[in-house]
């Protein structure tokens, strides 16, 4: 596994493995073990995927030192501002059974983002949590809550892969060094993508599945990548992508995919209204 080196000087798995839609109380346990046996060393969870306790479970019977293992997980928008999130960072370290959180997300750009920031910038302080990041974050939402941060995040995970490339995005977090980190990094099984003739053509020629090719451009993009997979085979390919490069001109024919659009808008007020109204405890 490679390492990128984050804005802080802590460094984190360039390819993490994905828990989101999976059931808690047995499928995450054993997908998360799963993956960890396959040889990923980042496990991406969120309190909105209400499964943090398999994947503290996993990490403890896996028998794989903590300090070997990454872990990620999001505050969810019911426990954002300031006390609440105090309260939500507590509820993650205690169904992940650990004292401390690698990596912690604002989920969604919603509500009292600020106020939720300064909780998380405080548990960074008192050791609780290594590094803090966003998620979600458009160029506009951006520049509504920077001026509000002390700590800068150190990533900022959102929609990406060669149809959805985040460019104007990355312009801006580049700034700041903030690293982008790519939910659907593979399209969440977009035909197109999967089967795109560039693709393709790359695939026969590294004798590499197509996922594997838009991985390991991913990660020559300087990109964290999240692939999700149940299935054993799927997740080994999924990080068998630092045994060939793709050429300066590859690189290019895979940008000139960008079509500029995602399947989700964080500016939508109907989104904020739907996520707004989700709750995931009582």
């Amino acid at each position: 596994m490679d390492y990128f080196t984050l804005n802080n000087d802590t460094t984190i798995p360039a390819v993490g493995f994905g828990v989101f839609m999976i059931p808690n109380d047995g499928p995450t346990y054993n997908a998360t073990l799963a993956a960890l046996k396959a040889g990923y060393r980042h496990i991406d969870t969120a309190a909105g995927y209400m499964n943090e306790s398999d994947v503290g479970k996993a990490i403890k019977d896996s028998g794989i030192p903590r300090d070997e293992i990454f872990i990620t997980s999001k505050l969810w928008l019911q426990d954002y501002g300031y006390e609440n999130a105090k309260k939500g960072i507590e509820n993650s370290l205690a169904l992940l059974g650990v004292n401390y959180i690698d990596l912690y997300l604002l989920h969604q750009p919603y509500g009292d983002y600020l106020g939720a920031w300064k909780a998380l910038e405080e548990a960074v302080e008192a050791g609780k949590i290594k590094s803090i990041g966003i998620s979600n974050i458009t160029v506009n939402l951006w520049n509504k809550f920077k001026d509000g941060m002390t700590l800068m995040p150190v990533v900022n995970q959102v929609e990406f892969n060669p149809f959805t490339q985040q460019k104007e995005l990355r312009e801006v977090m580049n700034e700041h060094h903030i690293r982008l980190e790519a939910w659907y990094p593979l399209g969440h099984g977009n035909k197109n993508l999967l089967e795109n003739e560039t693709i393709i053509s790359l695939a026969n020629k590294y004798n590499k599945n197509a996922g594997q090719i838009i991985l390991r451009w991913i990660y020559q993009e300087g990109v964290i990548s999240l692939p999700k997979s149940t299935n054993p085979v799927r997740m080994k390919g999924n990080i068998d992508i630092f045994d060939f490069e793709l050429s300066e001109e590859e690189m290019t024919a895979i940008q000139a995919l960008d079509t500029g659009k995602g399947t989700h808008n964080p500016e939508d007020p109907a989104n904020e209204t739907r996520l707004m109204g989700l709750k995931i405890h009582d």
